[in-house]
């Protein structure tokens, strides 16, 4: 966008994962800076910046903004807030429906998320709503941290035909690994929401092209820096989601990828000796 990272932008950077104690410190501090914007990542982080400001202009990628509060309209956010949304919701029906097609004798699907994300009752009513569509009994999977990680997954280990969905949570993105890690250990088939969790061990992704959203969001905060008020650019729904699957693990759980389902993917990690 032509903004130097030297001299006439000063660029302040806080990498919080999701920890709330350090996310409120954060927000605290830019808050304090009084920037001339503020870039933010996930639903909880932006509800603790909106606690803390009205008036400082927040270009945000998020889950749900209108839905959530955050802004009067997807059109006219008409508040300090704007950005883009990481996910349209029956992106929960079709991430379910992949997964049954990579895994066919699924029966039981569970959904793995924080309860504290903000928007966790509108992922319950996608996910129980599909479900019943396809019937297949949905589990419910609340966790917070490691151990609950592996406990819900273990759980799932215990009876046949088990799989799992995970959607956006700042959550589960921060501790990626370990539960694709997990997944794999227990033989369990899952698919995520990006492609960086299909990077290392998981099954399969379904969600948007996270870099483009990215990319995208860098416009609106050259459009804020250059004058214009947040509460007047539209958040913007997504519009580019990638299929990536990981043939290498599909071969470690003893699946394979229907050719069908190959031919439609943006992505596919091969494995060596194929």
């Amino acid at each position: 966008m032509g903004w130097p990272e030297a001299g006439a932008v000063q660029f302040d950077v806080r990498w919080t994962g999701d920890n709330m104690d350090h996310v409120q410190v954060a927000a605290a501090n830019f808050v304090a800076l009084r920037p001339d914007v503020i870039f933010s990542v996930g639903d909880r982080v932006l509800g603790v910046l909106t606690q803390l400001t009205r008036s400082i202009p927040i270009v945000a990628i998020a889950s749900d903004l209108a839905g959530s509060g955050f802004a009067e309209s997807l059109a006219r956010p008409g508040s300090n807030v704007t950005g883009f949304s990481v996910i349209e919701f029956s992106l929960i029906g079709k991430m379910v429906e992949t997964l049954r097609r990579i895994a066919p004798g699924i029966s039981r699907v569970g959904m793995i998320y924080n309860p504290d994300n903000p928007i966790r009752a509108i992922y319950l009513r996608s996910f129980t709503a599909v479900a019943a569509q396809l019937a297949v009994q949905p589990i419910d999977l609340p966790i917070h941290g490691v151990a609950e990680i592996e406990r819900a997954i273990g759980t799932l280990a215990e009876h046949p035909n088990g799989g799992f969905i995970a959607p956006p949570d700042v959550t589960i993105a921060a501790l990626a690994t370990q539960i694709t890690s997990l997944a794999a250990r227990h033989g369990v088939p899952a698919i995520y929401s990006f492609s960086s969790f299909v990077m290392g061990f998981g099954l399969v992704s379904y969600g948007v092209d996270l870099i483009d959203v990215y990319r995208r969001a860098a416009t609106y905060v050259d459009r804020v820096l250059r004058g214009d008020k947040p509460g007047d650019l539209p958040i913007q729904q997504p519009t580019n989601y990638q299929l990536v699957i990981n043939l290498k693990t599909a071969k470690v759980l003893g699946l394979t990828v229907p050719e069908t389902l190959l031919a439609t993917a943006d992505d596919v990690i091969q494995y060596r000796g194929a």
